[in-house]
């Protein structure tokens, strides 16, 4: 999985305020990432929640120790 391109498009996801397509995000970056390679990357790997939580675990508990120690 693409981290980065991961990353890039859920920033973007958070940060839009109407519709996103793949198209608007290549645009967004000044068409670095184009739509194609958006849209191969969305249709490359599944994600259930299962593989979400994998990845965002790691985080969330750091957020929970930081809290806890605060």
């Amino acid at each position: 999985m693409n981290k980065e391109l991961l990353e890039l498009y859920s920033d973007y996801l958070l940060s839009s305020f109407s519709h996103v397509t793949a198209t608007g995000l290549s645009a967004m970056t000044g068409g670095e990432v184009s739509h194609d390679r958006i849209t191969r990357f969305l249709a490359s790997e599944e994600m259930d929640s299962r593989a979400l939580w994998r990845l965002v675990k790691p985080l969330a508990r750091q957020v929970e120790s930081d809290e806890t120690e605060s």
